[in-house]
């Protein structure tokens, strides 16, 4: 795990929010900042490679300086890169960072957590002995997630203003193609850095 930035607490409960932030969006920090009523940190992580997508014109380095802009004055966030892509991946550096006491959250919406449960993890444990090793955290995004029963125990709901449903970084970049109004859905911090990088 490579840090950007790493905040000054000392955790007990850690929410990893891992994703492509491609950009970072208003909801993206709504959500941490959600978490922090569960959680004494969230680290936001970037995978180096994604299990399911690649980096495209926006570089890992480019979105980097997105989300260090988007999370500056944050003091109980932090950022940093990982080798895993994976959850399980990314947790075992997490224990390594933090220490095996750490208790893990994935924090994630709805529609990920979904794709979480269902994903062919191949040759890796299946989702339910992944989940005995962290947890997750779902807001409800365009509705709520109702998690097979077996997996209940390991799954908490967060609580998120519904207003943030529709909000998502697919959309920014649509309305940009589109040239529809979209600085509203991204930090004001970065909307400049946004134009610059997305095309507008």
């Amino acid at each position: 795990m490579d840090w950007f930035r790493r905040a000054r607490v000392s955790s007990r409960r850690l929410a990893v929010f891992s994703g492509s932030f491609h950009p970072p969006t208003r909801a993206h920090l709504a959500l941490a900042r959600a978490a922090l009523a569960v959680v004494d940190e969230v680290l936001f992580v970037l995978p180096r490679v994604f299990p399911h997508k690649v980096y495209g014109a926006v570089s890992l380095e480019q979105r980097m300086t997105l989300l260090l802009a988007a999370t500056e004055g944050e003091p109980r966030f932090s950022v940093a890169a990982t080798d895993g892509g994976l959850f399980l991946e990314i947790a075992a550096e997490c224990r390594h960072a933090y220490g095996p006491a750490i208790e893990l959250y994935f924090l994630c919406g709805r529609d990920a957590a979904e794709r979480i449960i269902h994903w062919d993890y191949g040759p890796l444990p299946p989702i339910a002995r992944q989940l005995e090793s962290y947890h997750l955290l779902v807001a409800a995004r365009r509705g709520a997630f109702t998690p097979p029963a077996s997996l209940a125990a390991a799954v908490r709901t967060l609580p998120l203003d519904a207003g943030y449903s529709e909000v998502s970084a697919t959309e920014v970049r649509r309305r940009i193609r589109a040239g529809e109004p979209w600085r509203h859905l991204v930090p004001a911090s970065i909307t400049e850095q946004v134009a610059r990088l997305y095309g507008q």
